[in-house]
């Protein structure tokens, strides 16, 4: 009779230590390298490619204009001794305005470049928030923190970093796309 006693209380403490591991297991607390999953992001270098091709079409766009005025701009130096006055203040309004005219499309340009710019990044960072809700989900993480060398996360053991286990799932869902 006193064995039986004695079995339960050694399946009772194996029974707790397998409880206190799961319990331990599934509140551990994980984190990725934000910077290194949009890096490492094939959409990423895809999105930057084809972002960079627009913004350089635009930017040769503005070059041309500028190149014309300039062109203008020493067609008028070389026929001005041959204006009268009446050409001459014509001539300097309208290359004005027509200065005027770039400046304002190349600043208009500029910034839509930067919205371009901003729709790709936050694009790709909603790609990288939804894989990683979901990859949390399916794991039975209860927190998923995102280090971006700010100082949010001073220090890590590396066996909690998920950034290339996530960049991997990441890439091959989007391959598969």
């Amino acid at each position: 009779m006193k064995k039986i006693p004695t079995y339960i209380a050694i399946a009772a403490v194996f029974l707790s230590l397998i409880a206190i591991f799961y319990a331990k297991s599934s509140y551990q607390l994980v984190y990725v390298d934000v910077n290194k999953l949009i890096t490492g992001y094939s959409k990423t270098k895809i999105a930057k490619t084809e972002f960079e091709k627009k913004a350089n079409l635009m930017k040769a766009n503005v070059d041309s204009l500028i190149a014309n005025w300039q062109e203008e701009l020493k067609n008028y130096e070389k026929e001005r001794a041959s204006l009268n006055p009446k050409e001459l203040k014509l001539k300097q309004e309208l290359l004005g305005n027509k200065q005027q005219q770039i400046n304002g499309y190349q600043e208009a340009i500029q910034k839509k470049i930067q919205e371009e710019d901003k729709k790709v990044t936050q694009t790709v960072i909603n790609d990288i928030n939804d894989y990683i809700k979901e990859y949390g989900k399916e794991h039975n993480y209860k927190i998923i923190f995102g280090a971006s060398g700010g100082g949010n996360i001073m220090y890590a053991d590396e066996s909690t970093d998920l950034t290339e286990e996530i960049l991997k799932g990441l890439n091959a869902e989007y391959d598969k796309k």
